[in-house]
């Protein structure tokens, strides 16, 4: 990747390695339907402004009006309830695992969009690396869940290898501001009855309501802007490999902000995962150059010329 996609790609690591954490804090307050009209309303009002500023927003809804409404539903607003209902009954250890297997499913997904750039050997394995990596450090805290949440998860996967996908094959020309302020107002329109059905009854905590404003702000409207330059500038598949790296970011967090404790395992897990990573996202060499057999006369164009050794 280049310099910009390997700091897109950073960014990513860090602000989607702590939904998981947020999402678990939000659901013990809130219902998932609030959970996620909260965070798309939140990421909608704060790029609005921008977006409209920019101009065309209407021509881009009435143009790409049918990939903007199936990334709209396939990234959002039926994986993220998922994720958040799931997250009341499995911790975010183990949703973090079963996201991990995004890129895999991608993989496999982008062959059948009809994606025919050559994976090789490197970055197979890369994947492989990055998935052991996280398995390794995720299986200490996992912990139950039902056949329900664990199916609301792999749903969720599923949404989100696809999603970049279609934004890679039909919405590269739609500007990333556009397409988050779009997609995130829709999101927010569906969800908004259904929050107000199960609004809470009281004033939620302070840090329930902290967990809200940091996804909606940081999670949502930075996060969504830069992943979508990320699909433009590394490709579908390569953009998410960025959920090998946010299990790994949630350990590091709990380690630096809660003393929590960093063992010969993790570190482990760190090496593997990062190691995955730069190679999984590796760009594939282009095929060599056909060499030309030399003659003892050969002709050059240049200014008309024939010339002979």
């Amino acid at each position: 990747m280049t310099a910009r996609g390997w700091l897109l790609f950073s960014l990513m690591g860090v602000v989607w390695g702590i939904p998981y954490l947020m999402i678990k804090v939000a659901v013990d307050e809130v219902s998932p339907s609030t959970v996620v009209f909260t965070r798309c309303a939140l990421g909608a009002l704060l790029l609005l402004p921008f977006a409209l500023r920019r101009g065309g927003l209407t021509t881009t809804v009435r143009t790409h009006w049918r990939p903007l409404l199936a990334f709209a539903c396939i990234e959002i607003v039926v994986p993220w309830y998922t994720l958040t209902d799931a997250e009341r009954h499995l911790s975010s250890s183990t949703a973090g695992l079963l996201i991990a297997g995004v890129p895999i499913v991608g993989v496999a997904l982008a062959r059948f969009f009809g994606d025919t750039e050559r994976l090789g050997t490197r970055r197979l394995t890369g994947l492989g690396l990055g998935l052991a990596g996280v398995t390794v450090l995720t299986l200490p805290h996992l912990t139950g869940g039902d056949a329900r949440s664990l199916a609301e998860v792999l749903l969720t996967v599923l949404g989100y290898a696809v999603a970049p996908l279609i934004a890679a094959r039909h919405l590269q020309q739609v500007p990333s501001l556009q397409l988050t302020t779009v997609c995130l107002t829709f999101a927010a329109l569906v969800y908004a009855p259904a929050a107000a059905l199960t609004r809470p009854t009281r004033m939620p905590s302070a840090e329930t309501l902290t967990a809200l404003a940091g996804l909606g702000v940081i999670c949502t409207a930075v996060a969504f802007v830069a992943f979508l330059e990320l699909i433009k500038e590394a490709g579908p598949t390569r953009a998410t490999v960025i959920t090998y790296v946010n299990p790994a970011v949630a350990v590091a967090a709990g380690a630096l902000f809660f003393d929590e404790a960093l063992t010969p395992a993790v570190l482990a897990a760190f090496a593997l995962i990062l190691t995955g990573s730069v190679l999984a996202t590796a760009t594939a060499p282009g095929p060599r150059p056909r060499p030309v057999p030399w003659s003892a006369r050969q002709t050059s164009r240049a200014d008309g010329r024939v010339e002979s050794p």
